[in-house]
């Protein structure tokens, strides 16, 4: 019998050509071909923390800065909101019928988006008709018969535009251009009856359904008695040479993120059958319990009853060409709700296009020499200049403006150029909570989670096996489980902004 040596023996000694500073006379652990294990009798110089390189990895605070979280016990949400209170009706028809000093009209609404057969307007009442093109008023007059779906107009005199070059509008207004139209009053004889048939207020109804998410850590007994060489600080205070306490917290901050995500990018399952709406999608057969609806989110939401503005110009025209943009969207808002005070959440790009457009106004222009003053100061070298804007006012709106790190950041919406920032109307809505038996002011956004007096589903979280003080299976492992059930209710939506890239 003999020994056998178990590596090489003797070691060989390789001198250097040259008296120098060689790569292997170092230590580099972090490389297997430069000695990098523990192996040997010198210890490297250990920084034990981690380096934050990335700063707060978390996006979330959106949705707690602009809304509200509230409970409620059903699959659906629903919530009405109200239409415009004056009649009025565009892209109809004013057709001619007799062009001559009786001055007579037929005028047809356009009913496609009102959901009704009929029209709103009545006999009696005056009515103010413009071509949708130019704007130039087409005729006023006053309603004299009525059927379903047309109004006989009597035009007054001096206001109908028949198309010719003495009218000073274009010819062929009156054919079968498309006009917009509105009620503004009534005009009736002496003697005449009252005004013939109401108008029943309607409202148009909106709902949400919540989605369930979930997620889930899970380690095994043995390693979460591993200690590392690297120091776990966790957001939640908690600190050791324990990794699985870093993969929890980093699991946790995950999913906190993922609450506001999914109310943000949200969008409701298209249903199996297109013919067929509010219909849950079917995984298959094998899955039959799995029936998912979806959810309509922020962005979602504003696309199908909101505003979206598309290439605003600041990168472009950073001073009179993007305030000429922005004055576009105050318009806008003038038509809506004219809400007072909004929230800008905006990306980067967007933030300081808004900033340049501000400063173009206060310093002169845009690359002015005087465009640094930014307002009346007397400038110093020594002193530091702010060239950022947290708010202005234009017209009569106040602009409250914040970067949004969800656009901003690399692993989200910073990966892509489609979303440049959003509009959040600052206002409330009076409604009854039956929860609370009372009336709550609620802001336009907020979130809705699944409640009950058993049951609270908004944020659960839950240890389950046999390691870290659970003992409810056999399972050597540790596994902590998430889940929350929540929906986004953006109500008002036509009040709110969407800045897309162009």
């Amino acid at each position: 019998m003999s020994f056998v040596n178990g590596g090489s023996f003797p070691a060989s000694i390789v001198p250097a050509q040259q008296r120098m500073t060689l790569q292997d006379n170092y230590l580099a652990f972090d490389s297997a071909a430069g000695g990098g294990t523990f192996a040997q009798q010198y210890l490297p110089e250990l920084y034990e923390a981690e380096v934050e390189r990335y700063g707060n990895r978390t996006i979330g605070g959106f949705l707690r800065m602009v809304g509200a979280e509230m409970p409620m016990t059903s699959d659906q949400v629903i919530w009405s909101e109200q239409n415009r209170l004056h009649v009025a009706y565009k892209t109809s028809t004013v057709a001619n019928v007799n062009n001559d000093a009786s001055h007579n009209a037929v005028l047809t609404p356009n009913l496609t988006n009102t959901g009704g057969t009929r029209h709103a307007i009545r006999v009696g009442q005056t009515v103010l008709m413009s071509d949708e093109a130019t704007g130039l008023i087409v005729a006023k007059g006053v309603v004299q018969a009525i059927t379903n779906t047309t109004c006989n107009i009597a035009v007054y005199g001096g206001s109908f535009n028949t198309g010719t070059a003495a009218d000073g509008v274009p010819a062929g207004l009156l054919g079968a251009s498309n006009c917009n139209v509105f009620v503004y009053g009534s005009d009736f004889g002496k003697g005449s009856v009252g005004m013939e048939g109401s108008i029943e207020p309607s409202f148009t109804q909106f709902s949400n359904s919540p989605i369930i998410l979930k997620d889930n850590f899970k380690i095994n007994g043995s390693d979460t008695a591993q200690i590392g060489w690297i120091e776990v600080a966790t957001e939640e205070g908690q600190s050791g040479y324990l990794w699985y306490l870093k993969s929890e917290s980093e699991t946790r901050l995950r999913f906190e993120d993922y609450l506001e995500m999914a109310m943000v990018e949200g969008e409701f399952m298209a249903p199996a059958n297109p013919t067929v709406s509010n219909v849950p999608y079917d995984f298959g057969p094998a899955n039959a319990d799995q029936d998912i609806k979806g959810t309509e989110g922020l962005f979602a939401a504003i696309e199908a009853r909101g505003n979206v503005y598309s290439g605003f110009a600041g990168a472009a025209a950073p001073g009179s060409g993007a305030l000429a943009d922005f004055d576009e969207i105050l318009k806008n808002l003038d038509k809506q709700g004219a809400i007072e005070e909004n929230m800008l959440f905006l990306s980067r790009s967007t933030a300081l296009d808004f900033d340049d457009m501000i400063a173009a106004q206060a310093g002169g222009g845009y690359a002015s020499t005087t465009a640094a003053s930014y307002g009346l100061f007397d400038n110093d070298g020594d002193m530091a200049l702010n060239f950022g804007f947290s708010g202005f006012r234009r017209g009569s709106y106040d602009f409250y403006k914040t970067d949004w790190k969800y656009l901003n950041d690399a692993s989200t919406r910073g990966m892509d150029k489609e979303i440049d920032g959003v509009l959040v109307p600052a206002g409330t809505t009076t409604v009854y909570d039956q929860m609370l038996g009372s009336n709550i002011r609620r802001p336009f956004l907020h979130i809705r989670y699944r409640a009950s007096e058993t049951e609270d589903r908004r944020m659960k979280s839950w240890v389950t096996g046999s390691v870290g003080g659970a003992y409810t299976d056999t399972l050597d492992a540790m596994t902590v489980s998430f889940l929350s059930e929540r929906c986004l209710v953006t109500q008002a939506a036509n009040n709110f902004v969407l800045f897309k890239g162009a």
